[in-house]
């Protein structure tokens, strides 16, 4: 009785033929990096996406080859999103906020022999061109009338370069675990480390990002992702989407809190960013009297949360709001932050407690915490460890390493702090490397930092530890003004007094104009400490 069902291997074109049968008509509405709003459907992305997959073969890229893209969200990346790989090749998204070493890296690193790049990107390969090794050819993403002056070698446009093939093409055969993706980390320390994602493991990552507890698309959704599809594996929504018949609106290049407004009224239903873009649309939709008309669901990951983002879309927008958890290792999702019976049953400021939380694991995701020697630490929604995952997309070695990046059962260490509640919520309380230790003790950064944004002048925040002479380290407070305000550090440490022990209280607060920010949008702690130690900064007098 054994293999008496169909072998039906799990690749991503798959995902974009259910979409073009049985949903082809679901609008697509982008706006282009030329400037105008346009709308295209699924069963049009699919045939593009054939025409890139054939257009990439007669050039000859072949199974197993790696074609790197730099480009903004709109509906010609949603076509390579699904013809490289239909082309049998691997995707490399590139992000163009890193710095120009580590876009030489990455590029070298993966043996990208395609860049296919958005034409405002163009000045970014432009300065980087003669220290790329193994980069053969060059589409950019636009049509002959855009086609911007360049030192680049031989470009094509991407218009003409897909109209040069007819289209009569299958998508190139192999195997589900054949390579689908590859994204890098943001290499905050050392050099970025590529993850490679294969055509099982995003398949089965979209089914469980899909599921009821987790995004929940379905095909009466309208999905934004102003998350970048170069971030992360996009958070799977490039593939989540399509599987659902979920329509889509793609929002380009332009992420200004009233362009972003803009194209939410466009009927989209749910919509995913980190939450600094949240806490400016929300400041400029109270600032202007805005409102949302058919948003139902703001999915929010990247970095901790703050409760007010949460309960001023909820309160005054009715969003709900969907904290979530995930690194590019992961695929990325990991957690998601939606109710349970027994957290439904709790009063509305319980529940938004458990909504600071990044929520629980959907199938297909396994973690636990552990001490430093590795022993299991209990579910008790107290005790601290670190963050541990394996699972179905979930990585196993890095590319080109030498040895796997998981233990000998398989886990892989998230570099998270976090406690689990008997529930199985999980509350990520720092990374490991962030984590400030006071006395023996240990202070959560990331709490301090959502506890101070409950100030109302207060934009962002960054705690970070310095060297102090009894206490090992003690916790510092990096504030960013919100405009036209002026606040003073004793009002600010008096709304984290509120919510923490006074041992556990930083000693100061520094205003800065700005914060140093990664590449992902994620606060750098390294180079703070760096400008920090340029301002010669010290201690107050008797902390």
């Amino acid at each position: 009785m054994h293999q008496l069902m169909q072998q039906w291997p799990l690749r991503v074109s798959r995902i974009i033929d259910h979409a073009a049968r049985f949903h082809p008509n679901r609008p697509l509405i982008t706006r282009t990096v030329e400037g105008p709003i346009t709308e295209t459907s699924w069963s049009v992305v699919r045939a593009r996406a054939l025409h890139v997959a054939q257009a990439l073969n007669a050039m000859g890229i072949r199974r197993g080859d790696v074609v790197g893209v730099m480009a903004w969200n709109t509906a010609r990346h949603m076509e390579v999103w699904y013809g490289v790989p239909g082309a049998g090749a691997a995707l490399h998204t590139l992000n163009p906020r890193l710095f120009s070493d580590q876009l030489v890296y990455v590029i070298n690193h993966a043996r990208d022999k395609v860049l296919m790049i958005d034409l405002d990107l163009v000045p970014v390969i432009e300065g980087i061109w003669d220290r790329l090794e193994t980069v053969e050819h060059i589409i950019i993403l636009t049509d002959a009338d855009h086609m911007p002056q360049t030192t680049l070698p031989g470009p094509q446009n991407y218009e003409d370069w897909i109209a040069a093939v007819d289209g009569d093409f299958e998508w190139v055969a192999g195997d589900e675990t054949d390579a689908c993706g590859i994204c890098y980390t943001s290499g905050t320390t050392g050099n970025p480390k590529g993850v490679v994602y294969t055509h099982r493991s995003n398949t089965l990552h979209a089914m469980a990002t899909n599921g009821a507890d987790m995004i929940c698309l379905s095909a009466a959704d309208t999905m934004m992702p102003v998350v970048p599809l170069f971030h992360a594996n996009g958070w799977s929504i490039g593939y989540a989407a399509p599987m659902s018949g979920a329509a889509m609106v793609l929002p380009g290049r332009d992420l200004r809190p009233q362009a972003l407004h803009e194209m939410l009224e466009m009927g989209v239903t749910t919509t995913a960013a980190v939450p600094t873009l949240w806490m400016m649309l929300l400041a400029h939709m109270d600032a202007e009297g805005l409102s949302l008309s058919t948003l139902k669901r703001v999915f929010i990951g990247g970095s901790s949360c703050p409760r007010a983002v949460i309960e001023r879309f909820q309160d005054h927008y009715g969003v709900q709001v969907l904290h979530a958890w995930g690194m590019t290792e992961t695929s990325p999702i990991g957690t998601v932050c939606t109710f349970k019976p027994e957290v439904l049953a709790l009063d509305p400021t319980a529940r938004v407690d458990v909504q600071e939380t990044v929520g629980h694991p959907p199938f297909s995701v396994d973690i636990k915490i552990t001490d430093d020697s590795g022993a299991l630490q209990p579910w008790d929604g107290e005790t601290q460890g670190k963050l541990w995952a394996r699972g179905a997309a979930v990585i196993q070695r890095y590319l080109h390493a030498d040895t796997a990046s998981t233990d000998a059962e398989g886990w892989f260490d998230t570099g998270d702090i976090a406690t689990i509640d008997p529930h199985g919520y999980v509350r990520i309380t720092d990374r490991s490397k962030d984590l400030i230790k006071s006395g023996g003790e240990w202070i959560s950064s990331i709490e301090l930092e959502n506890a101070a944004l409950n100030h109302p002048d207060v934009a962002e925040a960054a705690a970070i530890g310095v060297p102090h002479p009894k206490w090992d380290e003690r916790p510092i407070l990096v504030v960013v003004r919100k405009p036209d305000t002026d606040p003073v550090p004793e009002t600010i440490l008096e709304t984290i007094a509120a919510r923490f022990a006074k041992w556990q209280v930083p000693d100061d607060v520094v205003f800065m104009d700005e914060i140093p920010h990664t590449a992902t949008g994620k606060i750098s702690k390294r180079h703070l400490r760096e400008k920090l130690t340029e301002m010669n900064y010290r201690l107050p007098p008797g902390a």
